[in-house]
């Protein structure tokens, strides 16, 4: 399975968002450290969910890296979060 929908699949289970917009923005990156052949290294997420409420943004962030633990040791070199409580 591609890391795109790895992504989108465990971030759709875990917080159920109201918006979830996940762009491959490696090409943008092809020279950068970290680039692999192939891409998926570098991704950019918006996601509105209520799981966020009531929570700092440092708090949103780290769940979201807790979600994505194993991708982030795998593959994924770079992740950009605009995260948004519903």
């Amino acid at each position: 399975m591609k890391y795109f929908a790895r992504i989108e699949q465990k971030l759709i289970k875990h917080f159920k968002p109201t918006k979830l917009e996940i762009i491959d923005e490696s090409n943008r990156h092809s020279t950068h450290s970290g680039s692999r052949p192939g891409g998926e290294t570098h991704f950019k997420i918006n996601m509105t969910s209520s799981l966020f409420k009531g929570k700092t943004k440092i708090d949103q962030q780290r769940e979201v890296y807790r979600v994505l633990k194993d991708e982030i040791k795998e593959r994924i070199h770079a992740l950009s979060l605009e995260l948004y409580e519903k």
